[in-house]
């Protein structure tokens, strides 16, 4: 039995409380600002990633292009816009860099594209 008088108690815990604090607000914007300086570094350094592996494989693929002017010919292309100037090799036009956007170097060293020698 209750033997205060008066206004019955209410416990304030007990009260639901509806929405969120400035505080826990805050803090969930923090944490996600953290997520964001950790993740974007890695997400571009992996696009930087993906471009230079692309333009390896575009360099490998020109200098197979190269192996098999060779071997139906008979003799080394005198440049790469002999090559990538034939539709039968390269139907959609010649490969472009990815990293420079730029067409690879009319150029041959050693009867191929050099993969160190070209600038990114």
């Amino acid at each position: 039995m209750n033997l205060w008088f008066g206004k019955p108690r209410t416990n304030i815990m007990a009260k639901k409380r509806k929405g969120v604090t400035l505080v826990e607000l805050l803090i969930v914007v923090l944490i996600l600002a953290a997520l964001s300086a950790i993740a974007i570094p890695r997400i571009s350094q992996s696009a930087a990633n993906a471009k230079a592996n692309a333009c390896a494989t575009n360099i490998d693929i020109i200098n197979s292009a190269i192996e098999l002017y060779y071997a139906d010919n008979g003799a080394y292309p005198a440049t790469l816009t002999v090559i990538t100037n034939d539709t039968s090799v390269f139907p959609d036009s010649a490969p472009i860099c990815p990293v420079t956007d730029a067409i690879y170097s009319n150029t041959l060293s050693n009867n191929r594209v050099d993969a160190t020698s070209h600038s990114h």
